[in-house]
């Protein structure tokens, strides 16, 4: 095969031009990698059950193979949006009554291939946002199958230490997520016993196919991507509460292209059936409505935000209000978009276009991450006072 026609030409390379190759490529691409020897290595590993047997190789043979298997890949070259923010795990350095926080996005390459990648930043007690710039190089991590719970395609990623968040990048491991990692949307879950999870759900898109997984971290060093089972999980748009109702999970989600659905689980894992709460109501949202990123608890409801497609494929960013012990109950809802696309911001990867995966309270204010025509993100903030009246009127 093809493989081993390769593997052999680097093998009739005599020592000196092979050692001249790999210093060659060593200078080509050292400062564009972190551990570039380490990946070469670890590359000619992965051969070696697809390779012929060959005769023993040595440390050169071994780092070229490697090498002559790999490319490179600008995974941010194409598009970065569909954001979705949460607190950092760690607030040391926060300005004073600000926060620290992690926003994700989708990130797009080549061949319209997405994965997930992340950017740290700070917001202000007056509600400013900055973002903190971002590594030169990009961290490939370690992938290792995780055996809890017994789920086919369940899978671990680890970064290192040292390898800056922005470095991060979670690209497509399993068959059904080959195409993708799409639009993940971020929460943070605080369980019964008090402890803090970071859980995100997000489409795998194989190409032919989606499905939703559910994304855990406490760290944003270590993930564990599971599959999510049952018939609800077979759309896309899923967004976790961040705390149980009543001892359950439960999820906003799409079924049917165009209705929002209030579902619940007992063991996070497994999602069925649902109940349509929300329907398209204004001409913003004709089309379809579906969420923007997880509920968000306010003091006394939960505020959902939603979008719309409206004429020509035009998505808006609206608002829900639902009630607080039962969020099958609408207070309130936009009649208006809150976030639309405006002239100046139409164009791009995908036109007339706003999204946001999700949004985040500080004190008295909702910070907005958004996407523009899948293309590049913005923020935007507003007094929760504010919103509640531009709801309700």
């Amino acid at each position: 095969m093809r493989a081993n026609h390769i593997a052999d030409r680097v093998l009739r390379l005599d020592a000196e031009a092979a050692a001249q190759q790999l210093s060659d490529v060593l200078d080509n691409f050292e400062g564009r990698h972190r551990n570039l020897i380490d990946i070469f290595e670890t590359r000619a590993a992965e051969m070696e059950d697809t390779l012929e047997p060959h005769v023993e190789l040595n440390k050169t043979q071994r780092r070229l193979i490697g090498a002559y298997f790999l490319n490179e890949y600008s995974f941010e070259a194409s598009a970065l949006f569909n954001p979705s923010i949460v607190r950092h795990p760690d607030q040391t350095g926060a300005p004073e009554n600000g926060c620290r926080f992690i926003l994700s996005l989708r990130a797009v390459g080549e061949g319209h291939i997405s994965s997930l990648t992340f950017r740290s930043g700070t917001i202000a007690a007056d509600g400013s946002v900055a973002v903190d710039p971002t590594a030169r190089l990009a961290a490939v991590p370690k992938v290792r199958s995780c055996p809890f719970p017994p789920i086919r395609d369940n899978i671990e990623v680890m970064f290192w230490d040292d390898e800056e968040l922005s470095e991060r990048v979670i690209f497509p491991i399993t068959d059904a997520q080959s195409n993708g990692i799409e639009d993940a949307r971020f929460v943070e879950f605080n369980d019964d016993d008090g402890r803090k999870t970071f859980y995100a759900t997000y489409t795998a898109y194989s190409g032919r196919a989606i499905r939703s997984e559910l994304l855990e971290t406490t760290d944003f060093r270590t993930f564990r991507l599971t599959p999510l089972g049952g018939s609800a999980a077979r759309n896309k748009g899923m967004a976790l509460f961040p705390r149980k109702i009543d001892g359950r999970y439960a999820m906003i989600g799409r079924q049917d292209n165009e209705n929002l659905y209030l579902i619940y689980s007992n063991d996070l894992y497994t999602w069925d059936d649902g109940n349509c709460i929300l329907q398209p109501e204004y001409p913003w949202e004709f089309v379809q409505i579906g969420n923007c990123g997880s509920p968000i608890e306010l003091d006394d409801c939960w505020l959902l935000l939603t979008h719309g497609v409206g004429p020509v494929r035009k998505y808006s960013i609206g608002a829900v209000l639902l009630d607080k012990k039962d969020p099958s109950k609408t207070l309130a809802r936009s009649r208006e978009p809150l976030v639309r696309p405006e002239p100046t911001e139409r164009e791009g990867y995908v036109p007339n276009v706003v999204y946001t995966c999700g949004a985040m309270r500080h004190g008295d204010q909702i910070i907005l991450p958004y996407a523009v025509s899948d293309t590049f993100s913005n923020f935007a903030t507003i007094k929760i006072a504010a919103l509640m009246q531009a709801v309700a009127s």
